[in-house]
């Protein structure tokens, strides 16, 4: 098992691609893992920023009530200040960037460790993302997690399960 990896001791070269300049656009891995920085720090605006003003990000396992799709960069950054105060990231590791065969897709594994803000609750999620980046930004991203895992840290697994079984094919 290794251990959770701050931030600060990832890539230096995995800035905001704001602050690059244009000819010199943040690489895929560059992008992911400023935006995992981002995301452990915080920096919820900066995340959102990561991301094309007409991203298409698709979570093809979303619980009920949350969008399997949605676009727009403004549209993301809206759920995230929804969700602000929910919970806190902490700490991120088991981080594998697999580049692929499109120099503009990368395969993201990794998995993030916070707490629930009102319970204090500690959690570990593991994510995939399959996502497209072209001059620095997201365009297009596919979002795989386990939303029991989340329902489980929230204390909402009961109502998640119940939520699942109620519905028809």
């Amino acid at each position: 098992m290794t251990e959770p990896v701050h931030p600060a001791a990832m890539h230096p070269a995995a800035m905001h691609p704001a602050a690059m300049h244009p000819a010199a656009a943040a690489s895929p891995q560059e992008v992911i893992e400023g935006l995992l920085r981002a995301t452990v720090e915080g920096r919820r605006d900066e995340m959102a920023d990561f991301y094309a003003d007409d991203v298409v990000i698709e979570m093809p396992f979303a619980p009920p009530g949350i969008p399997a799709s949605s676009q727009g960069r403004e549209t993301l950054r809206s759920r995230m200040k929804a969700a602000e105060g929910l919970w806190e990231f902490t700490a991120v590791d088991h981080v594998h960037l697999h580049p692929t065969a499109d120099p503009e897709v990368i395969v993201a594994e990794y998995r993030i460790h916070g707490r629930v803000t009102a319970t204090g609750r500690q959690f570990a999620f593991r994510y995939i993302m399959v996502s497209r980046i072209r001059d620095g930004q997201i365009v297009s991203s596919r979002d795989y997690f386990n939303p029991l895992d989340s329902a489980a840290a929230l204390g909402r697994a009961p109502e998640l399960l119940a939520s699942v079984l109620g519905q028809t094919s």
